[in-house]
């Protein structure tokens, strides 16, 4: 096996609280974010804008930036979160996209609160849930894995305090290794199976032949297999490939079946709970991009004779390095934008359910996302005075640049006028302070979100000046909301540390074990304290020679700054890495790695310290 496939392979509620008792309450969370520990993200602030912007440097002064008190009768009895998986901003008709037809959910922002400057936060799907349900970045820390023994759900503490929680999902890694614990503490949860790489079936279906087909798709190795050469038609096929023999109709597939299954709950059960918070994880539209007809050639340019490629590759430089066609990357984002419409289709049936229950008035709704998903956008990469151009596919190791890292948020409010924006800076964590301070509850541990509702009640017009995000072991970005800067590590990406007591990841398919590497702790291994918590974690130090968990790619992008002035440069086309700004940018990684407790070796490794 070729060694650069190990390359391509490497990523990605207290019930009864009067207005008073609200308002302390408000106030007592307020003052612990700055007494008795380190001043949380967003509650702090560096210099003004015009000096923040100039590219002066910080001299690491804080001052508390006081947020109001929230009156209990602005906050909705409930809350329904859905999260579209790899949901691209840029692609919504709502934020001005214009290729694919997104009507249901453009019906919602026009009764909805759009948020123009959200930003992802820990990378990739599960360290994005758990910056919503557990509220703390854990990226810094760990690459992909379960809630810790230092940390719950908020599930958790909305169940102590009378609340009523839901899921509903089809995403598998809720389900798996890695991700196994996110849903027990929901009171209720309807798993949907069959989706990307769950294993529903081992078998396809033998009545399938003969029947009405689906349109041909070809399996999930399709591009490894073609470009490695390698000789083995089952190499890299995924569960998928045999789940969707089963699927009859379009309401077999997973995505209009969660959706479903979600309205469902809205007709029968909303009532029956004064209290309650729908979590809808639905993984459309992430990869398989496989989608009966009419949906399945509504974008093709023209008839496409071969099997629909629903897997698209992770890759650099797919059409300009060879590895694609044009036709085929084409047809890749064609297949993307089928699966788009025909969730945004089912994810129209919630909206009528809730349109027939009378639940806008009582309700906060939040569709969100994880990540977006790249399919041949370009962008300069590689290391300095090498930079090309290149066309990025899939969530392969780079920065995190706008089509992936600048994520939609609509939020409906009730009393809040639909057909708003706010350009507010807020990234993931801040959903899980919101849904907080919705119900009136408290996470135990530490967090690092801040609550919106201060912005969708008109009291502040900010809430933090900068966030950070990432993934474990590469590049470390932080944006004030005009620049983005991702730094990369400076010497051998070391040192570094995975911090853990579940120690799990998603788990790696067989005929790719050797390049999805995932070492145990050993006998360097010591115990240490996450920050806030008595709780001994597990800490395993990693050094140069030794197989790091498969997501730690970082030594691969050595050197590799980037900058880039989002406001005259949204398309992130001239790196600035070099300018007066960078320092000041730099000194701002570091303020916020200190604020949220990072690992000193993280400043270490990214030459901050």
């Amino acid at each position: 096996m070729p060694s650069r496939l190990a390359l391509e392979l490497s990523p990605l509620a207290t019930p009864s609280l009067s207005n008073r008792e609200r308002a302390h309450s408000l106030r007592k969370c307020t003052l612990r974010s700055v007494v008795g520990r380190r001043l949380t993200p967003g509650l702090t602030r560096g210099p003004g804008a015009a000096q923040r912007h100039l590219g002066a440097t910080y001299d690491g002064a804080v001052s508390v930036n006081p947020v109001s008190v929230n009156p209990v009768d602005d906050r909705p009895a409930n809350v329904v979160v859905v999260l579209l998986d790899s949901l691209n901003r840029h692609m919504l008709g709502a934020y001005g996209g214009t290729e694919f037809e997104t009507p249901n959910l453009d019906r919602f922002a026009a009764r909805s609160t759009r948020f123009t400057s959200h930003v992802t936060g820990s990378l990739p799907c599960m360290p994005a849930r758990h910056d919503i349900l557990c509220g703390a970045l854990d990226f810094l820390w760990k690459p992909w894995g379960s809630i810790e023994l230092w940390e719950e759900s908020i599930t958790a503490t909305l169940r102590r305090a009378g609340v009523t929680t839901m899921l509903a999902s089809d995403h598998p890694h809720l389900f798996e290794t890695g991700g196994e614990n996110y849903h027990t503490d929901f009171a209720g949860w309807s798993y949907v199976r069959g989706h990307e790489g769950d294993p529903w079936r081992t078998f396809q279906d033998p009545s399938a032949i003969g029947a009405p087909t689906l349109p041909a798709t070809a399996d999930g190795g399709w591009f490894l297999r073609s470009r490695f050469n390698i000789d083995n038609d089952r190499f890299g096929r995924r569960h998928y490939d045999d789940a969707r023999s089963w699927f009859r109709t379009e309401d077999d597939f997973p995505g209009p079946k969660t959706m479903r299954a979600a309205a469902e709950w809205l007709r029968h059960a909303s009532d029956e709970h004064d209290k309650w918070f729908l979590f809808i994880d639905e993984f459309d539209p992430h990869e398989p991009f496989d989608t009966p007809e009419p949906w399945a050639s509504k974008y093709d340019d023209e008839p496409w004779d071969g099997d629909r490629l629903i897997w698209p590759p992770y890759a650099i430089g797919g059409v300009r390095g060879g590895a694609l066609t044009a036709d085929q990357g084409r047809n890749i984002r064609n297949n993307y934008g089928a699966k788009l419409s025909m969730i945004d289709h089912h994810f129209g049936r919630l909206l009528d359910e809730l349109d027939a229950n009378g639940l806008w008035d009582t309700t906060a709704v939040i569709v969100c996302t994880d990540h977006g998903h790249y399919l041949g956008e370009e962008r300069s990469v590689g290391h300095p005075g090498e930079e090309a151009s290149a066309d990025i596919w899939g969530k392969p190791m780079v920065p995190q640049f706008e089509p992936l890292g600048h994520t939609p948020l609509m939020i409906h409010w009730p009393g809040r006028e639909g057909g708003s924006e706010i350009d507010a800076l807020t990234t993931n964590v801040d959903l899980n302070a919101t849904i907080a301070d919705v119900f009136g509850v408290e996470l135990e541990h530490r967090t690092h979100g801040h609550s919106l509702l201060p912005l969708l009640t008109d009291q502040v017009t900010s809430i933090r000046d900068w966030a950070i995000g990432g993934v474990f072991g590469n590049w470390v970005q932080v944006t004030d909301g005009q620049h983005k800067y991702a730094r990369a590590p400076v010497d051998d990406n070391f040192p570094l540390s995975m911090w853990s007591n579940r120690w799990s990841t998603m788990p790696g398919q067989d005929d790719l074990a050797s390049f999805m590497t995932f070492p145990k702790p050993d006998r360097r291994a010591a115990l240490d304290f996450m920050p806030g918590s008595d709780v001994p974690v597990i800490r395993q130090p990693f050094a140069a020679g030794d197989d790091l968990p498969y997501w730690a790619g970082g030594e691969r992008s050595v050197g590799q700054h980037h900058l880039y002035d989002l406001g005259i440069d949204p398309d992130e086309a001239e790196n600035r890495r070099g300018e007066a700004s960078e320092a000041a940018m730099a000194d701002l990684l570091r303020t916020a790695l200190v604020e949220v407790e990072a690992p000193a070796e993280q400043l270490e490794r990214l030459g901050l310290t």
